[in-house]
């Protein structure tokens, strides 16, 4: 397994347009072989004194943080299935983003323990 890790600060008021660019850019991940993918908005996140998910993306009022990962089979697959989604004409980002992509965090990571589903 190999996961793709993202944490997003988003306006609550572009909420649904979002959603709605997370629907299809998933889509694209999902058809070109991603295994797992999901998004989740931040319902028990505390600010941090030193850090915190608030504080890594430099939350401002009136946002929350999205916390999103994909999940693949091993690195290579990861690179095959971005690099399939990066070529796909279908990828248009909006226009006018939901989201201040330059206080966006990613990265891969390769697991240390996957208990559960999944593993």
């Amino acid at each position: 397994m190999y996961v793709d890790g993202f944490v997003i600060p988003v306006p609550l008021a572009r909420m649904d347009d979002y959603r709605a660019m997370a629907e299809t850019a998933g889509a694209l991940w999902m058809e070109h072989g991603a295994l797992s993918l999901v998004e989740s908005v931040a319902d028990d996140v505390q600010g941090g004194e030193k850090t915190s998910f608030p504080m890594s993306v430099k939350l401002e009022p009136g946002e929350v943080v999205v916390f999103s990962f994909i999940t693949y089979r091993d690195r290579a697959h990861r690179d095959a299935v971005n690099a399939a989604v990066m070529a796909d004409p279908r990828l248009q980002g909006p226009a006018d983003s939901p989201f201040d992509s330059s206080r966006m965090m990613w990265g891969g990571f390769a697991p240390l323990l996957v208990l559960g589903a999944g593993a």
